[in-house]
């Protein structure tokens, strides 16, 4: 049995399948991947107008590209960046794709509110330093009740409890043990 990429085989049970988007293969990426073409509303007959309302909504997005990053290729997808139809070279900045140009999920938009924040960091993927996350996340976390409802909610994934346990940390909560109990 030939596994491919787009097969609802590897959809339905290798989750991050669901995020590879290979710019030679458009027609099976849209007709077969599960998750990314929808969420950047890529399915012409499917957009959602709730979702491009709700994220063109947004006071701010804070897209964070990490130089050393192995996860997202091209690393520039982080700030919406993508190769062309049909070719990995080049990498396209966010303003030159469809996605942006015909403003699909509002980013067009927030763009032009200028409230997308671009923000360049050493490390891997996701592996942001304390010093960059009260640089460059803190700042935006105003409300500091919401941060905290948000941070004592319960997590599975350890990196969310990393940056919850930080986050409580850098706004000041985190000397208190109540605020870090899970249940």
């Amino acid at each position: 049995m030939k596994l491919e990429v787009y097969s609802s085989y590897v959809q339905e049970h290798l989750a991050p399948s669901g995020y590879i988007k290979i710019p030679t293969d458009i027609t099976g990426y849209l007709e077969g991947c599960k998750f990314l073409p929808k969420l950047n509303n890529e399915l012409q007959n499917e957009r959602n107008s709730t979702y491009k309302e709700r994220f063109s909504s947004l006071e701010n997005l804070v897209l964070i590209m990490f130089e050393q990053d192995t996860v997202l290729i091209p690393k520039e997808t982080a700030w919406f960046g993508y190769y062309p139809v049909g070719a990995f070279d080049p990498i396209l900045p966010m303003k030159e794709t469809a996605l942006y140009k015909e403003d699909w999920i509002g980013l067009k938009t927030l763009d032009e509110a200028e409230k997308v924040k671009f923000v360049n960091v050493s490390g891997n993927h996701l592996g942001i330093s304390r010093k960059d996350m009260k640089k460059y996340i803190v700042p935006y976390l105003e409300e500091q009740s919401s941060v905290q409802q948000i941070m004592t909610e319960y997590s599975s994934h350890k990196w969310l409890l990393s940056v919850r346990n930080f986050i409580l940390e850098l706004i000041g909560f985190g000397e208190d043990p109540a605020l870090l109990d899970i249940h």
